[in-house]
């Protein structure tokens, strides 16, 4: 028993290893779409001012390519926010009990949630919206509003999302395993009480 223990510590090591390149992952994408936060708002004062502006002088200055555009960069910042939100542990918790715990307890619930909701959650995700993407790009989905976008690149973001949050939700389960079983690293466990 002795003789595994090391093995096991590797393995472990192997998986924190893993964590950490998807957490960096999901972070390079949070920042990424920062910036299409920024934009999206500039699209939507553009819409809002285009069309006062083009009441006023007799022109059309928007268009349904550009409020649609503004939806999009909303779905594509929401979609691929939720894996980085998760890392930040940025999403909405409502629990009395949960915040007088201690972070092993913590982090026991959270491998529990991890393991039990969140990972099926995903894998149903991914596995049912699959098809309705797939069907999207075989008929070349467009808007129904004249002048609209193609609805497929968006809807891929779908799938995307759902594995993005399974890839964040297998790392915070390996954080999480970890600091349950006493074996995370000082430095990480740090910054994970702090997240809990």
């Amino acid at each position: 028993m002795i003789l595994k223990l090391p093995k096991e510590v590797n393995k472990l090591q192997i998986l924190l290893q893993i964590s950490r390149a998807i957490d960096a992952i999901n972070e390079w994408i949070g920042r990424g779409i920062n910036w299409l936060v920024l934009l999206m708002v500039l699209v939507g004062v553009w819409n809002v001012a285009g069309r006062y502006i083009g009441q006023a002088i007799g022109q059309n200055l928007t268009s349904n390519a550009l409020i649609e555009t503004q939806w999009y960069l909303f779905d594509i910042v929401f979609l691929l926010g939720a894996g980085y939100a998760l890392k930040h542990n940025a999403h909405v918790r409502v629990d009395v009990i949960y915040n007088n715990l201690l972070p092993k307890q913590k982090a026991l619930i959270n491998l529990l949630g991890t393991v039990l909701f969140l990972i099926p959650f995903c894998i149903f995700g991914l596995i049912f919206s699959w098809n309705t993407v797939l069907q999207s790009w075989q008929i070349g989905e467009m808007s129904p509003d004249p002048g609209g976008l193609p609805r497929y690149p968006i809807k891929t973001m779908i799938p995307v999302s759902f594995g993005l949050l399974l890839l964040q939700g297998i790392s915070q389960g390996i954080k999480h395993f970890a600091m349950v079983s006493d074996r995370l690293p000082a430095e990480e466990e740090k910054v994970n009480d702090a997240e809990l």
